[in-house]
């Protein structure tokens, strides 16, 4: 029987906030031609299947389709992989070698942006505005909206609307968080959702850091 760990990624330091995930460490158990279902059935923005946890060899799952590389679910897996034993230096889900570091309880992947989904940027005029959002703009179904809440020190506020991946808002949004620090050209600490927190810089080999803490909510067979 599958096991199922359920995380959550780029908590807070108070503990607030951070992204569900579904990770089957031994995914290899799910069929292939399951994992789309399964994605569904469990409800979360990602789930991921890893086929070889040595070689960091995995898949990732919206409820409504498979995405080459996604942020929350590397940072996750990675995360779990160290914990379980298997502290890979590289995840290779679709898209390529994903580089991974750790640094204390922080754990960080790198991604180029032509990975991510092709996000588009709403800027608005303050958090306040960004918050009183009651879905996404008007004829916008895959967009990052943002504002600054200290330019200075390069902290953002943000809200993800994902729905054309079957996600009508992210509580965090690593893929989108790479594509905002490309962007911007600059290290950035954004929060997002009710209280999750994403670090991301961009590196002089045009690859994208983005990082976060992670807990363990519960393991179960499924």
């Amino acid at each position: 029987m599958p096991k199922l760990h359920v995380l959550r990624v780029f908590v807070g330091e108070d503990g607030s906030g951070g992204n569900p995930l579904g990770v089957f460490p031994q995914g290899s158990e799910v069929p292939q031609a399951d994992r789309q279902g399964v994605a569904a059935s469990l409800g979360f923005s990602e789930t991921v299947f890893v086929d070889d946890a040595a070689e960091g060899r995995l898949r990732i799952f919206t409820p409504g389709t498979e995405l080459p590389f996604a942020g929350h679910p590397l940072v996750g897996t990675a995360w779990l992989l160290a914990r379980e034993g298997y502290g890979v230096p590289v995840l290779r889900p679709p898209a390529g070698e994903v580089p991974v570091r750790s640094d204390g309880d922080l754990t960080f992947v790198s991604g180029w942006p032509a990975w991510a989904p092709p996000f588009e940027h709403v800027r608005l005029g303050s958090p306040a505005e960004v918050e009183a959002l009651i879905g996404p703009p008007e004829g916008h179904d895959l967009a990052g909206v943002w504002a600054w809440e200290d330019e200075a020190e390069g902290r953002v506020r943000v809200r993800v609307f994902a729905v054309r991946l079957g996600i009508e808002e992210d509580e965090a949004t690593g893929a989108h968080a790479v594509r905002l620090a490309a962007m911007l050209g600059r290290g950035i600490e954004i929060r997002q959702g009710v209280g999750s927190v994403i670090l991301a810089e961009p590196k002089d080999d045009g690859f994208v850091e983005i990082g976060g803490r992670t807990e363990i909510v519960e393991t179960r067979d499924y």
